[in-house]
């Protein structure tokens, strides 16, 4: 086990004095239950960076997150500045431009509904193409990792997943926000190789992490009784009903149902 600068193996590094994050930006106080329900996928951010104190606690966070026999198989890289970062942004960003421009196409982004200024999917296709324009440029990219202990199974994501939702939830409880993607997929073999990740290693996800131009807030969902059976499918209990002041929840248009 690596050990901090003091020496000790159980004693995190000290944070200098001043990296600290404004409590005002942030939500500490908020319930569990009402961070779940307001974490939104922020694409937005600010240029300020994120603090290592702010880092910390997230990752920090992340790291609570149960995995298989306790395995804590899960690693993160955590890229802010200096060259492996500038260059692994450098390759997120080029993939996912590449990645949105095809499934903007695939998808029908632009016909339909898509050619009105107001359309959900024209608002979708707006935050989205600014979000992979300026991906190179995002605060802090991060790559959870898994560390495989037998062949590829579809159920291995248990042990890596659940960390990464903390990971969301500590940062929206911090004042901060990302998204969790898969840009990586086109130019895993070139971060591989940039950061030096050994045989038997997944690259689970590639979030990108920041303070939001934006807010969090009540997520568009759609209602309980859409998700819980009981019995057989489709039979929905009595109780599978939303809770009282349950706001922003909606079924999106048929066609932007998968």
């Amino acid at each position: 086990m690596a050990t901090s600068p003091t020496g000790s193996a159980d004693t995190p590094a000290p944070i200098p004095d001043n990296d600290t994050s404004s409590d005002s930006d942030s939500d500490k106080n908020i319930s569990l239950l009402e961070g779940i329900s307001t974490t939104r996928s922020i694409r937005r951010y600010t240029d300020d960076p994120v603090p290592s104190s702010v880092l910390r606690d997230i990752c920090f966070a992340a790291t609570r997150a149960p995995t298989g026999s306790n395995r804590q198989n899960f690693r993160f890289f955590v890229l802010t500045d200096g060259p492996v970062a500038f260059k692994a942004k450098q390759l997120i960003g080029g993939a996912a431009r590449s990645m949105w421009s095809e499934k903007r196409s695939s998808d029908g982004y632009d016909e339909g509904g898509g050619d009105a200024e107001s359309s959900p999917k024209a608002r979708l296709a707006r935050s989205m193409e600014e979000y992979v324009g300026s991906i190179d440029d995002v605060p802090a990219l991060i790559f959870p990792c898994l560390i495989r202990h037998r062949p590829p199974t579809p159920t291995e994501g248990a042990s890596i997943y659940p960390a990464m939702q903390n990971l969301l939830l500590a940062a929206r409880a911090l004042g901060y926000g990302g998204v969790t993607t898969m840009w990586h997929r086109l130019v895993e073999d070139e971060l591989v190789e940039l950061l030096d990740i050994p045989d038997g290693v997944l690259i689970a996800a590639t979030v990108t992490l920041g303070k939001p131009k934006g807010t969090h807030g009540p997520v568009r969902r759609r209602p309980l009784d859409r998700f819980v059976y009981d019995g057989v499918w489709g039979d929905v209990p009595d109780w599978a009903v939303d809770p009282p002041g349950t706001s922003h929840t909606g079924v999106p248009p048929a066609d932007q149902i998968a």
